[in-house]
């Protein structure tokens, strides 16, 4: 008998015992709640930016600038100043901060962010931060703490009831209610004294600022002043507002944050027997070798699987936004409703007037040149007849997305899988991002800060579109299902040939070195490699493992769409 094995009986047992366990668990979190008195004060953004530094800035600039249009942007277009830039706006309000968020991870970048809101509050900076909630389980739980601080209030969108110790549990216990469970806030905003904002495709974390030891976010943002910063305001002020925003406090102490704090990790003590002391070998005699040097503070190296070293630099403090290249151009926001996630809205006719729809109404307006960057695309019946008739008006439409290898969400590649060959047959030019880069765009996204990006996985998350080389879209939005029909998204439609002629300057190098192009070859797809590289045309998707591709087969038949 081979007694390391359990018995049937024991194996039985086991089974039984982890079926009651998750059946209790998921009986708990039926019977978790959500509060139903809730003190939600009223608060609105800043009455009267020109008063402040910021506000009074930007008019200097407009007037410099002999424009009569009443908005100024300046493109994003890297991870280091997509987080100076954030810290600046930190260390320059005198009044208000408003923060808007899908995600916002505990980790080292965020630490410091949040220092600089802790001094921001301390000197009477009113700070509000609204998160939606799917994210802060687990270790990012502790972002939440910074609730309990003087002048900052924190609110989660459509919390979901129950515990927060892992996010596995928490989808676990909403299994009772998967249709609100599934509708999330989506909107990414950042607003200081009502004068100046950023907005795009970043949360707020290490890999969407270049920080990532594994992987980072290829991303884009956009600064914006003057009118159109104080109607991303507005549209903040009614998520702030709305039933859906519980305060933290609402749901839980700091004690019950504290509580989920993971225990730290144990020191490993050096051998008693023979401890090998600092410059010596084991036998405690002097090395020859001479002691590494210490890196300076804040660098980390990472390595890839091919051994090739990589170095992550510590971000910069902060950068001066008066140096950066403001153009003054019309604009509008585009921005969903919060009844969108509300429990009734599918019966809420407002609510299907969304963001993606206002998108897809501006590409069917275009005459010529059609460039469209969507990390996660899916698009649907209705959104594939859209394309066929821009096609048929003699268009050129090209689509950077992402590779099955590059997704972080490699479900949705099961979606976009499904129209790729229709795609092609439209005559539409598709570009899959590779997986693994190296260094080739440090300047679109966050491929990395100052440091080598050698090894560095890359995954796709800008969302923009620019239509005639002369209007550029830029938010949070994602052209699938789940972003038209599931989540609220916001997004500035720009129309300046400048910034839409920079932005392409900025995709193009990014296809033509970072992606494969996906063509038809008798009927077959064709990934051929990039320009430049060292790599072949492959007959299947490039750089994925057996596994993603075994999914890709396997559920690529039955997912439904909308969810992907």
């Amino acid at each position: 008998m081979n007694l390391c094995a359990p018995s049937p009986a024991t194996l039985t047992s086991t089974a039984w015992r982890w079926f009651a366990l998750l059946t209790l668990v998921v009986w708990l979190a039926g019977c978790a709640s959500l509060p139903s008195e809730v003190d939600r004060p009223v608060s609105t953004a800043l009455a009267n930016p020109e008063k402040t530094r910021l506000g009074n800035a930007v008019q200097q600039r407009a007037a410099k600038a002999g424009t009569r249009n009443d908005s100024g942007f300046a493109l994003v277009n890297s991870a280091e100043l997509a987080f100076t830039s954030r810290m600046a706006l930190i260390n320059a309000a005198e009044k208000t901060l408003d923060i808007q968020y899908y995600a916002i991870h505990a980790d080292e970048t965020t630490d410091r962010m949040f220092d600089a809101l802790r001094a921001a509050a301390a000197r009477g900076v009113r700070i509000r931060i609204l998160l939606d909630d799917f994210n802060t389980a687990g270790k990012n739980a502790q972002v939440l703490k910074i609730a309990f601080e003087r002048n900052i209030e924190l609110r989660l969108f459509n919390p979901l009831p129950g515990g927060r110790g892992s996010l596995f549990f928490r989808l676990l216990g909403s299994l009772n209610d998967v249709d609100r469970m599934q509708r999330r806030m989506h909107n990414k905003i950042f607003v200081a004294d009502n004068a100046i904002a950023i907005t795009g495709g970043r949360n707020l974390g290490e890999t969407y600022f270049g920080q990532g030891e594994n992987t980072n976010f290829i991303d884009a943002d956009v600064l914006a002043a003057g009118r159109i910063a104080r109607e991303l305001s507005r549209s903040f002020d009614l998520y702030w507002n709305n039933p859906l925003a519980y305060p933290v406090q609402s749901l839980m102490t700091r004690e019950d944050i504290e509580k989920l704090k993971a225990p730290p990790a144990p020191k490993t003590a050096a051998p008693l027997d023979n401890p090998a002391l600092p410059g010596t070998d084991g036998a405690g005699t002097a090395s020859a070798a001479a002691p590494a040097p210490a890196k300076p503070a804040g660098v980390r190296t990472t390595t890839a699987p091919d051994g090739t070293v990589s170095v992550i630099e510590p971000l910069p403090d902060s950068t001066n936004l008066a140096l950066l290249d403001w153009t003054w151009a019309p604009a509008v926001l585009l921005v969903d409703k919060p009844s969108k996630i509300a429990a009734d809205a599918d019966d809420v006719k407002e609510a299907q007037d969304t963001t993606v729809d206002g998108l897809l109404q501006l590409m069917s307006q275009a005459s010529s040149d059609l460039l469209i960057v969507s990390p996660y695309f899916v698009p649907g019946r209705r959104m594939m007849d859209q394309f066929t008739a821009i096609r048929q008006k003699g268009v050129r439409i090209r689509v950077l997305t992402n590779s099955l290898a590059s997704n972080d969400a490699p479900a949705a590649h099961v979606g976009y899988a499904r129209y790729r060959k229709e795609l092609l047959a439209l005559g539409i030019e598709i570009y899959e991002m590779r997986a693994e880069q190296q260094g080739s765009l440090t300047s679109f996204g966050s491929t990395g800060s100052s440091g080598s990006t050698s090894g560095s996985r890359a995954s796709l998350h800008s969302k923009m579109v620019v239509l005639d080389r002369s209007l550029l879209v830029i938010g949070s939005m994602n052209l699938d299902l789940r972003s038209q029909l599931q989540n609220t998204e916001v997004a500035l439609a720009i129309r300046s040939a400048k910034l839409a002629n920079d932005t392409i300057a900025l995709i193009e190098p990014a296809m033509a070195r970072g992606a494969y192009k996906v063509e038809l070859e008798n009927g077959l797809l064709v990934w051929r490699a990039p320009q430049g590289s060292v790599l072949k045309d492959a007959r299947t998707e490039p750089d994925a493992s057996a596994g993603l591709k075994l999914m890709l087969k396997l559920i690529g038949p039955f997912a439904p769409e909308e969810m992907l």
